[in-house]
């Protein structure tokens, strides 16, 4: 997580917060105890959100409801299926620290990604690809020229993609396939 120390932070103030207007409820007014539950209840979803059992818990929701959709969906239709290949989320300092111990190359490779980013962009870094199209057949399926811009590809790609869309009357999945693996080719992410 990005923000989980201030999340942390913030967690421990609400849980202060509700101890003292717990006390103060107890003590002097018990209408304040209807402002400590709102602060406990907030305090257990921040300790909830940053345990990772909120995004588990999500995540595996998506997963049966995907599991369901498939069994439903047309055959040869698109939609999300269940992915066996997917692992629970950790934190962001976990996760740094188990790709910085798996090996010498990883360290290297942040600071190889700054020097292409503080490079400007401007040659486009080439992809390893099994299968998929050359990124001279992607530039000719979108009908764009080689010296083409990221907006560009991007706007190109959305025109296309209406026009061969397999809902439409005049597209097929085919096309639609095609086009999104030529944007994939040519785009940077």
């Amino acid at each position: 997580m990005q923000y989980d120390g201030l999340t942390k932070g913030i967690a421990v103030v609400f849980g202060g917060l509700t101890v003292v207007l717990t006390a103060v409820g107890l003590v002097i007014n018990p209408a304040v105890l209807f402002l400590a539950l709102m602060f406990g209840v907030s305090t257990y979803f921040m300790y909830y959100h940053l345990s990772g059992k909120m995004a588990a818990s999500l995540y595996e929701r998506v997963e049966r409801q995907a599991a369901q959709n498939t069994g439903n969906a047309r055959r040869g239709g698109f939609g999300a299926g269940p992915r066996e290949e997917w692992e629970p989320p950790r934190d962001g300092r976990r996760a740094r620290r188990s790709q910085a111990t798996q090996g010498g190359q990883r360290r290297g490779q942040g600071r190889q990604r700054q020097r292409r980013q503080q490079a400007g962009g401007r040659q486009r870094r080439q992809r390893v690809q099994s299968s998929g199209p050359s990124p001279a057949e992607a530039y000719k399926r979108l009908g764009l020229d080689p010296d083409a811009d990221q907006s560009t590809i991007k706007r190109a790609y959305r025109e296309k993609v209406k026009e061969v869309h397999p809902d439409t009357d005049s597209g097929s999945e085919r096309e639609f396939k095609q086009v999104q693996a030529a944007y994939e080719t040519l785009t940077d992410d």
